[in-house]
């Protein structure tokens, strides 16, 4: 990929139900949509839809906090946010999203990922059975802005633990967001989805690519 990929760490298989609503969420969110197994998504979601403008002069925090899955419809959301057209579809963000492990698919890179990570089960306090990568595609700052906060939707609905790399320095900020489960030797925060949508809204934020 050439932008920031994030990992969210689940304890055990999803269920049927929690697949459905997975699915479900990226065909509300994205714009462009395509499904090449259950739960692997090669999407287009317009940063909008996921609360923030998409706008050319960075200034992408004016927007922040608007979540997205309250009880109202896409529909209803998306005319709430300001600004906001539903029918203009401008700067579409590709990203692929899939569920990995035993039994649903890329074993392999799942196995590679979560290979010899004590540090991390000892924070996360399971062994993950299974996992889903949100991956950009691009590498702008609304690019990792989007990602953090796709990511945030997936486990608002499939839950687990996002795996979040850190760079030189932002330990000691991360640390005191709300939602950090814990640090791994200041290379890696992990998180629920509160820490992720707090985490963007700092002036330090950044993913690692």
């Amino acid at each position: 990929m050439s932008g920031p990929t994030l990992v969210i760490d689940l304890a055990e298989p999803p269920s049927p139900a929690a697949l459905r609503e997975f699915r479900a969420l990226m065909v509300d969110l994205s714009c462009n949509f395509g499904e090449e197994r259950p739960g692997s998504f090669d999407v287009h979601v317009p940063a909008e839809r996921l609360g923030v403008q998409d706008g050319r002069d960075g200034d992408w925090r004016k927007a922040l906090p608007i979540p997205l899955l309250g009880g109202a419809s896409a529909d209803e959301e998306l005319a709430a946010l300001a600004g906001f057209d539903p029918r203009r579809e401008d700067w579409r963000r590709p990203f692929l999203v899939y569920l990995m492990g035993p039994d649903v698919g890329d074993e392999e890179t799942f196995r590679a990922e979560h290979a010899d990570e004590p540090e991390v089960e000892a924070v996360l306090g399971f062994t993950p059975t299974h996992a889903v990568n949100v991956s950009a595609c691009c590498n702008r700052d609304i690019d990792h802005v989007a990602t953090a906060l796709l990511t945030a939707a997936v486990m608002d609905v499939i839950g687990g633990v996002a795996e979040v790399e850190l760079l030189d320095g932002q330990a000691a900020v991360v640390g005191g967001l709300p939602g950090v489960l814990g640090i791994v030797d200041d290379w890696m925060a992990l998180g629920t989805s509160e820490f992720l949508r707090a985490w963007v809204g700092h002036p330090a934020f950044r993913l690692v690519k």
